[in-house]
């Protein structure tokens, strides 16, 4: 062995082939909530908000593609409730609504400071797996559409 192999640590290594499904879906949602955090933070600014994505597009006459930015259609996870006239905020993993609690399924919201709160600490308990068994039921229930 060379000098220069023996002066590093070697071991024997496996790389990951697959992730946990369950960290997968956490990471989906939580990506799905920067994206309503930031179409929030720009609607308290009254900005604009898009989110962007690149499409394959042919061209007719030459036959040639090439990428092309167009603007993704994202829906706002907060709506105004009729009765009360405030903000009520729900979770969607696809397009199945999770439910927070037994028979609740949203979150009431004062103001615009507090849905920018609420969506962050919906974040954080996504991130830290209080949502793991909620989240796997709205995924089974996106997936069994997919098997018929």
């Amino acid at each position: 062995m060379s000098a220069i192999l023996s002066s590093l640590k070697l071991v024997n290594a496996k790389r990951q082939s697959t992730v946990d499904p369950v960290v997968f879906r956490r990471n989906k949602l939580n990506e799905k909530l920067k994206v309503q955090i930031a179409m929030a933070q720009a609607m308290s600014k009254d900005e604009m908000f898009t989110v962007k994505r690149t499409r394959n597009v042919r061209n007719e006459v030459t036959g040639m593609t090439s990428l092309v930015e167009i603007n993704k259609r994202v829906k706002q996870w907060w709506f105004v409730q009729v009765d009360t006239k405030k903000l009520a905020v729900q979770i969607f993993y696809g397009n199945k609504v999770i439910d927070l609690a037994k028979g609740k399924n949203a979150v009431e919201v004062a103001n615009g400071d507090e849905l920018l709160a609420v969506l962050s600490r919906l974040q954080e308990a996504v991130l830290d797996g209080s949502l793991d068994v909620q989240i796997e039921q709205a995924a089974d229930s996106v997936k069994a559409r997919f098997a018929k």
